[in-house]
C-alpha cells in the first residue's frame, strides 16, 4: 500500500481519542493491505481514502454515535445497488453510481463479504474514466 510520509502519524491524529475505533480501523487497513498492495490511501479531515486509479473505498467516524458502541463507517462505490441488511445507507449521487455505507462494530465485520464488496467497487473504479 503507497502511503504518505505522515500517514501514521495523521491517523493517530484522525483517530484522537477513539482507542477502540483506530483499532478496528487497522484491522480493516489491513486487509486493504493485504487485498490491494497496489492501492493508496490518504489520511483527510473526514475520512481516511482508498485509491486505485481513482477513489474506491473509504473509512470514517460515524457522525452519530450511539452511546458505547464503538464503529467505523466504511464506503464503497459501485455500479448497483447492493441488496443487504448490512449496507445502512445507499444513495445514487449520479446515474448508475451508487455510493454504500456498511457500519462496522467488530472485527469479525471484516469479512469475505464485505472486501468482496471492496474488490467489485475496486474493479468499477478502475473501469472510470
Amino acid at each position: 500500500m503507497k502511503m504518505p510520509e505522515h500517514y501514521e502519524t495523521d491517523c493517530l491524529l484522525f483517530f484522537a481519542g477513539k482507542p477502540e475505533e483506530l483499532e478496528l480501523y487497522e484491522a480493516f487497513f489491513q486487509h486493504m493491505c493485504d487485498g490491494f498492495p497496489d492501492a493508496e490511501v490518504r489520511v483527510q479531515k473526514s475520512q481516511i481514502s482508498f485509491y486505485g486509479r481513482h477513489l474506491f473505498a473509504a473509512a470514517s467516524l460515524p457522525r452519530r454515535k450511539e452511546k458505547g458502541v464503538h464503529a467505523l463507517l466504511v464506503t464503497f462505490g459501485l455500479s448497483h445497488r447492493l441488496e443487504s441488511s448490512r449496507i445502512a445507507v445507499a444513495v445514487e449521487p449520479y446515474p448508475n453510481r451508487w455510493t454504500h455505507h456498511v457500519l462496522v462494530t467488530g472485527e469479525e465485520q471484516i469479512d469475505k463479504e464485505l472486501m468482496g464488496w471492496i474488490s467489485e467497487a475496486f474493479a468499477f473504479s478502475q473501469s472510470k474514466r
